[in-house]
């Protein structure tokens, strides 16, 4: 299993066991209100809205939630703003982190606030970029695929890369220009996806010892709690031992 798919999964089960719905809902809400924002109203005419709603769907947000983010967010647009921020976390750890802000003097002091706390360093905007690469990233829970030989194959053929299975999840992984074919590959077949959407994805890994994995972990988590950040990234190889001690 990929680091990626590690973390992934850790934090599918955290949320489920810390209850941190609301925390979902609340991405997936500015995710809706940007995409109107720039786009429109109507999710047919607006592929942004389109993907933010089926995400929505994914992570089982009610349907009138979903319609009150888009009217809310058609009849009064907001201000927000997207931010990204990149810096080291201890031990040389690359992080980035993706924000959606109304107010980005709030955001940069928080995220260098967290930095500093937990010993790690703000860089300067587009320093680590080249350690990530922009990926497709589908994700899809296997009790939803009937035929499952069959998907493998057709989402192959559509353009994915890579297909991993943890725990009875696919993580589908497409080069970027062929994010959008899989993901219609997969609609097209009748399957919701719990989530899909470009992530960034790490080059080359960092190991470390548990203790320091351990700790930029919490300074992930730490960020991701943050009302303002929608992803953070990281390039630490979470190994198995790091897996078992985080269970």
């Amino acid at each position: 299993m990929s680091g990626h798919s590690k973390w992934s999964t850790i934090k599918r089960k955290k949320g489920a066991l810390d209850a941190k719905r609301s925390k979902i809902f609340s991405r997936i809400v500015k995710e809706i209100e940007i995409a109107v924002k720039l786009g429109g109203a109507d999710p047919e005419a607006n592929p942004a809205l389109r993907l933010a709603v089926s995400n929505a769907k994914g992570a089982n947000m009610p349907k009138d939630n979903i319609q009150r983010a888009i009217n809310k967010a058609d009849k009064d647009p907001s201000d927000l703003q997207e931010a990204t921020f990149e810096g080291y976390a201890p031990g040389g750890v690359a992080v980035f982190i993706e924000c959606l802000t109304d107010n980005h003097l709030r955001t940069v002091g928080n995220i260098r606030a967290i930095f500093n706390k937990r010993g790690g360093n703000l860089g300067t905007h587009g320093s680590l970029g080249f350690l990530f690469d922009r990926k497709g990233v589908i994700t899809v829970d296997g009790e939803k695929i009937e035929d499952k030989e069959s998907f493998e194959l057709e989402v192959i053929d559509a353009g994915a890369e890579d297909l991993e299975i943890t725990e009875g999840i696919y993580y589908i992984t497409t080069p970027m220009e062929e994010f959008g074919n899989v993901r219609k590959k997969v609609d097209d077949m009748g399957i919701e996806a719990e989530n899909a959407g470009l992530q960034r994805m790490p080059n080359d890994l960092k190991q470390l010892d548990l203790d320091s994995a351990l700790r930029v972990l919490k300074m992930v988590e730490e960020f991701e709690e943050d009302d303002d950040v929608q992803n953070v990234y990281h390039n630490l190889d979470v190994t198995d031992e790091v897996v078992k001690a985080l269970e």
